[in-house]
């Protein structure tokens, strides 16, 4: 079995306007190391953010590892951990035979946790969790920094 690296993610997307601008950000821990991802699109929508900085933060890790991810989405974490083999399994349609919004990026996500072990972890936002309120920010910084102005 190969060497997992430990790796601490905490991600948090943010929306300005529901749709609207938005931003992601992803914060990953390693070994003492920490590295930030940020991105924003024009219009978007806050669980399309909130999928977009988890995603972004596995396709970063080059190599097989044991993650813990910490979100404050419970559509983020109760998708990739409750609903998602249903949805496979139904030819990605939800219980009421719709398709199911976003899977593009439930797909994406699907492919990108392949190689790791996932451990996901769940805290309420805007409740004083330092990397939360840290992401938070950074995601909100991103609709600023990442599109033009208006």
């Amino acid at each position: 079995m190969p060497v997992l690296h430990d790796i601490r993610i905490t991600t948090d997307g943010a929306c300005k306007g529901n749709p609207g601008p938005g931003g992601w950000a992803a914060i990953l821990h390693r070994n003492g190391s920490e590295k930030v991802l940020t991105g924003a699109e024009a219009h978007t929508t806050n669980n399309r953010m909130e999928m977009t900085a988890a995603l972004k933060a596995l396709e970063a890790l080059k190599k097989p590892s044991a993650v813990t991810l910490c979100t404050d989405s419970r559509y983020l974490m109760d998708g990739m951990t409750k609903w998602m083999a249903g949805w496979k399994r139904n030819g990605w349609r939800n219980a009421s035979k719709e398709p199911v919004k976003n899977a593009d990026l439930w797909m994406a996500l699907d492919l990108a946790a392949r190689p790791h072990s996932i451990t996901w972890e769940w805290v309420r936002g805007h409740n004083g969790h330092p990397l939360n309120e840290r992401a938070d920010a950074l995601a909100n910084e991103a609709i600023a920094n990442h599109l033009p102005a208006r």
